[in-house]
């Protein structure tokens, strides 16, 4: 099953063990975390409703990309500028793309007996 996620303003279509390197998210090497912005999603040619798939990753390592160099000149007025930039990035290893994560119920706490109001009344 495959997924488009929007993260960071970029758009990527991630499968189950794929590595894709977005902006920088918040988070340690080895958290897991869920992309929750899920804009298409299917499985051999067959779409799915998005809203309902999750896409669980584990952040690889926080980095940064390939530097890109800012260079500026005006010619013939002695101007020139020469700057260099490297963004923040991480690394997702995508664990899972498939349906929402159930959650585990939440259990109910057992109520009080109706006999031990009708005993203290009772007793009284």
């Amino acid at each position: 099953m495959f997924a488009v996620v929007r993260t960071g303003g970029k758009q990527y279509r991630v499968a189950a063990g794929d590595k894709i390197a977005v902006e920088k998210l918040v988070g340690e090497a080895g958290d897991k975390i869920t992309l929750g912005d899920v804009l298409l999603a299917g499985e051999d040619g067959a779409v799915a409703d998005a809203s309902k798939i999750t896409v669980s990753a584990e952040i690889i390592a926080q980095a940064k990309s390939e530097k890109v160099i800012v260079f500026k000149k005006r010619r013939r007025h002695n101007y020139r500028r020469k700057n260099g930039h490297r963004q923040q990035m991480t690394l997702l290893r995508i664990l899972a793309v498939g349906g929402a994560e159930k959650k585990p119920a939440a259990k109910k706490e057992a109520a009080p007996k109706a006999e031990a109001p009708a005993a203290a009344a009772a007793a009284e």
